[in-house]
């Protein structure tokens, strides 16, 4: 792979979107200023700096068991993907490539800022902090007049695949971000995953562990929202 120097990361969008060269490495990603906070969490939890350095941008979103707490929060953002082809240049949704990898090389990754009414959580478990996650939830709510327009919950170690997002995280949209919507949330979560038990822990423990870790990182993302109300 090129060093860092010779990467091209720069932002190419148009204020709202941050934007980075797919051949970049999660290590020059960490170092830009601009990475958002979500984004910055994720690069910063099991990954040594050795495998920052050594693993670009584009492994991560072809093969996201690399980083899977990483490819769980562009897929909370709402990332998609500049790929290159013989038929021209299209911008796909992430979520969309982890299902089906299209035609073409993937040249560029895109991440919505959200604005300032963007709320996010984070929530694992796993057997020592140093460990990867056994099982986690990273949730991006975006709240507008109280109510939530848009919101995506990534989980890792709930399904076969390494990272999905959970189809009940739009039970929220159009109602409050509340305590009772959370646990509602929490419980639709629980009943959607599917779950493979491992020794790592049974697929019972990771259902149940799908729930908690999705209630407490919206429980984080409401206490954001409750603490941006008071200094309003």
């Amino acid at each position: 792979m090129k060093d860092d120097q010779s990467l091209s990361v720069n932002s190419r969008s148009g204020g709202d979107v941050w934007s980075v060269d797919a051949d970049a490495s999660l290590q020059s990603v960490l170092d830009r200023p601009d990475t958002p906070v979500l984004l910055r969490q994720a690069l910063t939890g099991v990954l040594s700096w050795q495998t920052r350095s050594e693993t670009p941008v584009r492994r991560t979103l072809t093969a996201p068991r690399s980083a899977p707490q990483w490819a769980a929060a562009l897929l909370a953002a709402g990332a998609s993907v500049t790929v290159e082809g013989a038929e021209g240049r299209s911008q796909v949704p992430l979520a969309s490539l982890l299902e089906r990898r299209p035609e073409g090389t993937l040249t560029a990754l895109h991440v919505p800022l959200g604005g300032p009414g963007r709320r996010w959580g984070e929530s694992h478990v796993g057997r020592t902090p140093a460990d990867v996650p056994i099982v986690s939830a990273i949730a991006a709510v975006d709240v507008q007049g109280g109510v939530v327009r848009q919101a995506r919950i990534a989980l890792t170690g709930a399904w076969s695949e390494p990272v999905r997002v959970a189809e009940a995280s739009a039970w929220l949209v159009g109602g409050l971000l509340d305590g009772p919507c959370i646990q509602a949330v929490a419980r639709g979560v629980e009943d959607e995953v599917a779950p493979t038990g491992d020794f790592l822990g049974s697929a019972e423990y990771r259902r149940a562990m799908a729930g908690v870790t999705t209630r407490r990182a919206l429980e984080a993302a409401l206490r954001q929202e409750r603490e941006e109300v008071e200094h309003e």
